[in-house]
């Protein structure tokens, strides 16, 4: 029987091929039009639960388990698909995160129960959980509760009047990009790459500031720069101690 990373892996592959590049958009658009009642939505289904046989094949599962999965995988793809294309609940980047976070849940659930090599207990036992913890808290850390902090920093700097509606509209477009710059800041301190951090900031600084500058308006620019700066030494600061945790050359 294989392990379970090497059929998780193979069945996340398929499911990526079928998801994102067997679905032509005319596919997408029907499913969103006629809903339960589109041909499309059953063959898209059908397709991610066929196409697991090349994997389950490959890595010789036998046939009783094949038909389990493949039966799992159509019905709660069709299931989920569907609740994706009826809901108007949330925003469109929401239903998207949370279907493709179903659609891997089913799939480790399926590996879970074909694959005899590997039990719960042994994965909260592996040598590397304590790690892999440590690294998924730093990355929830520089998210959510990062933004909370800044924002508290930055009240102590109130802008009145007209100006604080224009940092405003910026401040809101911005809390998406502090999202990409921490994880790209953290990411580049685990792995030791300081250099990329130094391309990060200054790419960021051209295009923000470059912007701010054309309005001459110098606490606007200070209000940002504040709580750029913020960012980026909440999240070395944390990069930093979970590398020294993770016992990881920092040098």
């Amino acid at each position: 029987m294989s392990d379970f990373s090497t059929l998780f892996i193979s069945f996340l592959l398929i499911h990526t091929l079928c998801d994102f590049y067997l679905q032509p958009k005319h596919w997408i658009e029907e499913k969103k039009e006629k809903k339960h009642r589109s041909p499309k939505l059953y063959l898209h289904s059908i397709l991610h639960g066929v196409a697991l046989l090349i994997p389950a094949l490959a890595l010789k599962i036998d046939w009783m388990n094949i038909a389990i999965i493949i039966l799992i995988v159509t019905i709660t793809h069709f299931a989920i698909d569907l609740w994706k294309v009826s809901t108007t609940k949330g925003d469109a980047f929401s239903r998207f995160a949370i279907d493709q976070i179903l659609h891997v849940i089913v799939l480790i659930t399926t590996v879970f129960y074909i694959t005899d090599s590997i039990a719960i207990t042994e994965l909260l036992q592996h040598d590397q959980l304590p790690e892999a913890i440590m690294t998924t808290f730093a990355y929830l850390l520089i998210l959510k509760p990062t933004s909370v902090a800044i924002s508290c920093i930055l009240s102590k700097y109130p802008i009145s009047g007209g100006e604080k509606e224009s940092v405003n509209g910026l401040v809101a477009g911005g809390e998406l990009i502090g999202y990409l710059e921490r994880i790209l800041i953290l990411t580049f301190t685990l792995v030791g790459s300081y250099a990329a951090i130094g391309f990060v900031l200054a790419a960021k600084s051209i295009f923000r500031f470059g912007e701010l500058n054309k309005s001459n308006d110098r606490s606007m620019a200070e209000y940002v720069l504040i709580g750029s700066l913020v960012s980026v030494v909440i999240t070395t600061l944390i990069g930093v101690f979970v590398t020294i945790g993770l016992n990881l050359d920092i040098s």
